[in-house]
């Protein structure tokens, strides 16, 4: 991923070869560095092992081992390599959308960023649910009722405001907040050394798979990698920053699913019912004891805090580029003193409120359903743009031709559908829905750009997409 690289600090050329300077800087604050940039794609994508346990209570410890060893290979290194190249291709505020604008046009790029905002507010939704859940097995008072609903509030407006309050604090949160969250598990791997039974990982029961609830759990913990792109606009030096980032993150994210599951799986004998959200920190207990499960809890507690605040700084950002291209009312362009997206924020956090009552295993379900539809489009938009537009500039280039990049898309497209086919009758029917509202939501806009009721801009220092 570092290979093919050139400095491309601000400037950015145009597909039909105009050079364009975006002259967005009087707006925005200081701009996101490698480091932070990093650990925001860390919980963007992943945020630690919470929320891994379900493989193995749904497959038991060697495929769990399995799936994040192999799965990245599938799923998350041609992901990530195609935001690398598109989001340098295209370093601003949007990203995906942008991409899928340039390539299908801008009702199709409206779909997907419709889509990919709805995904990853549920997506979002999920964080209090992981974060109440870690924390009931201490104060069971957590568990429902009114009391569930008053933290679930306060919790989002919390973090609401860390969002409110600019990227680069968001940014160096996430590092403090990362090393903290995977500090207790390199504590229990050492701890746990004389424990370890190399056979607990070789258990399989082929008969007892529940493919659905291991490959939604799978594509869930390691998906999102796209979602980074949006906030390209911030970035210091996007053609250099972003791709290495992304080849840092990956890393990082594999090591912190597989290690805590090795150690684990290994250490303690295996109660498949047990592997559900929030075990990590019962496994804890048993090896280190009640302060390395006190320690866990937290570090669960502080990491979907940064996943929460990086999901919601991807959405709100990519509603801001939608509106700097004219998708979207002008008013979701404009920024708070601090340089972010107050009425992105404000739509995120009210869509996280309103869907944070559904369970953990349909709020991934829905949210790969949409995910899945999405992604096909920025497939195909990749391989498009490859194709027609070969000359086009890259700062970052993934080193294969137009077959190759053919090729490498393969593999995700088949487990999309995979995905798609294993969904429940239930999520896809709300799925479908959602689906619909987007093909309808475009032309209605559309509608009251001609009457006037909302006022609609394109940001003259963005290039022309469509310029041959």
């Amino acid at each position: 991923m570092a290979s093919e690289m050139e400095s491309n600090d601000a400037e950015y050329v145009a597909l039909g070869g105009e050079s364009s300077v975006p002259k967005l800087d009087n707006h925005r604050t200081q701009k996101v560095s490698i480091i932070p940039l990093m650990f925001l794609i860390f919980y963007e994508v992943s945020g630690g092992p919470f929320g891994v346990e379900d493989t193995v209570r749904a497959a038991g410890p060697l495929l769990a081992l399995f799936g994040f060893l192999v799965f990245p290979f599938i799923w998350s290194v041609p992901e990530a390599l195609i935001t690398a190249e598109m989001g340098t291709m295209f370093p601003e505020n949007g990203g995906y959308v942008v991409w899928v604008s340039s390539a299908l046009g801008p009702y199709w790029g409206f779909q997907l960023g419709w889509m990919k905002w709805l995904s990853g507010v549920i997506d979002n939704a999920l964080y209090p649910v992981l974060f109440l859940d870690y924390l009931k097995s201490a104060i069971p008072a957590l568990e429902g009722g009114f009391p569930r609903l008053i933290a679930v509030l306060v919790l989002v407006l919390v973090l609401t405001y860390m969002n409110f309050r600019g990227l680069t604090i968001v940014g160096w949160a996430a590092i403090l907040l990362g090393v903290f969250s995977l500090l207790p598990f390199m504590v229990m791997g050492v701890i746990a050394i004389p424990r370890i039974k190399p056979a607990r990982w070789l258990i399989v029961d082929l008969d007892k798979v529940n493919w659905g609830l291991y490959l939604n759990t799978l594509f869930w913990n390691l998906n999102y990698w796209d979602s980074i792109s949006t906030l390209a606009g911030e970035v210091d030096n996007p053609g250099r920053t972003l791709p290495r980032a992304l080849f840092y993150a990956v890393l990082l994210v594999v090591f912190g699913y597989f290690f805590p599951l090795l150690v684990g799986t290994g250490a303690i004998p295996v109660n498949r019912e047990l592997w559900s959200d929030g075990y990590f920190s019962e496994v804890a207990r048993v090896i280190g004891g009640v302060w390395l499960r006190t320690w866990v809890q937290a570090a669960s507690a502080l990491s979907n805090m940064g996943m929460f605040v990086a999901e919601m700084s991807s959405d709100s950002f990519q509603l801001l580029g939608m509106a700097e291209r004219g998708m979207l009312p002008e008013f979701f362009a404009k920024r708070s003193r601090y340089g972010t997206p107050l009425v992105g924020i404000l739509f995120s956090a009210s869509g996280v409120v309103l869907l944070s009552w559904l369970s953990f295993q349909e709020i991934v379900a829905a949210e790969n359903f949409l995910y899945c539809f999405g992604m096909l489009m920025e497939l195909v938009a990749f391989v498009k743009l490859r194709m027609k537009f070969p000359s086009a500039s890259r700062p970052y280039k993934v080193p294969v031709g137009k077959m190759g990049a053919i090729l490498m898309c393969v593999p995700p497209a088949l487990l999309i559908f995979v995905v798609l086919a294993l969904a429940s009758f239930k999520v896809f029917i709300l799925s479908i829905s959602a689906v619909i509202i987007g093909l309808v939501l475009c032309p209605c806009l559309k509608y009251m750009e001609q009457k006037r009721w909302f006022r609609f801009s394109v940001n003259p220092d963005l290039p022309d997409l469509h310029a041959i």
